[in-house]
C-alpha cells in the first residue's frame, strides 16, 4: 500500500510547523475559529505561512465562515485550500466558485448513515474529510481526540477523494491506514501535549507512523 499523505492541523508555533515540514507533512492546517484553542490571528498566520515551502499546502480551517473572514485569512496566509466545517453543499460550492481554491468539506461521522452526508458534496467540493462527530454540547466541531468506528467506511463508495480524521495519533494511525485504505490522514489533538499546544516529538512520531502505515 502506498504511503498516505498527512496533514498536521492547528499549528501555531514556528518550532512545531518546522517539525511538521521536516517530518514530511504534505499539508499544514491553520485554524481560523475564535472558540478554538488553536485559533490564529492574521499576523501570526502570516508569519507562520512565510516559513512554508512552496510544495507544502497551507489549509485554512473554518467553521461556517463568512466571506469577510475567508478573504482576510486567504490574504494573510496565502492559503492553498479551504477546510470547511458545518457548511452545506451549496455554500461550499459558492465558496469554491468565489475564491477559486480547493474546498475540503468535513463530514462528521458516528454511525454509517452519517456517511450519506458526503454525497451531496460531489461537484461542490474537492475532498471529503471524515471526522468524528463530537458531542452535541461540544464547543468545537473537531480537534477533541474523538474517533469513530473505522469499519463504517468499509464498502462505502466515496463521492470524492477523501481523508480520515478524528482521534488519530502515532499509536493508531498505521492501523487506521491499513484498515480503511485512507489515502490521506489528518491529525490535531493527537500530536498535542495539551489542547492547542503541539508537541514536536509527537508530530515526528506521528509522521513516522504514517510512513510505516
Amino acid at each position: 500500500m502506498p504511503r498516505a499523505i498527512a496533514k498536521i492541523c492547528g499549528l501555531s508555533t514556528p518550532e512545531t510547523l518546522d517539525a511538521a515540514i521536516a517530518g514530511g507533512a504534505r499539508h499544514l492546517g491553520f485554524v481560523f475559529f475564535a472558540p478554538s484553542p488553536r485559533n490564529l490571528d492574521f499576523g501570526r498566520a502570516s508569519g507562520l505561512a512565510a516559513r512554508v515551502p512552496g510544495l507544502v499546502g497551507k489549509t485554512g480551517v473554518f467553521v461556517d465562515p463568512d466571506d469577510e473572514l475567508l478573504t482576510a485569512a486567504i490574504g494573510a496566509a496565502g492559503l492553498t485550500a479551504l477546510q470547511l466545517h458545518k457548511v452545506a453543499p451549496d455554500r461550499a460550492a459558492a465558496i469554491k466558485a468565489r475564491f477559486e481554491l480547493p474546498v475540503w468539506a468535513a463530514v462528521a461521522v458516528k454511525a454509517r448513515i452519517d456517511l450519506q452526508a458526503a454525497l451531496p458534496f460531489a461537484g461542490a467540493a474537492d475532498l471529503i474529510l471524515y471526522d468524528a462527530k463530537t458531542p452535541e454540547n461540544a464547543a468545537l466541531p473537531g480537534g477533541m481526540g474523538v474517533r469513530f468506528d473505522w469499519g463504517l467506511l468499509e464498502g462505502f463508495r466515496h463521492p470524492l477523494p477523501w481523508a480520515l480524521s478524528g482521534g488519530l495519533d502515532a499509536t493508531n494511525v498505521g492501523e487506521a491506514i491499513r484498515q480503511t485504505g485512507a489515502p490521506f490522514v489528518d491529525v490535531s489533538s493527537g500530536v498535542e501535549s495539551a489542547p492547542g499546544i503541539k508537541d514536536v516529538e509527537k508530530i515526528t512520531a506521528f509522521l513516522r507512523s504514517v510512513d510505516i502505515g
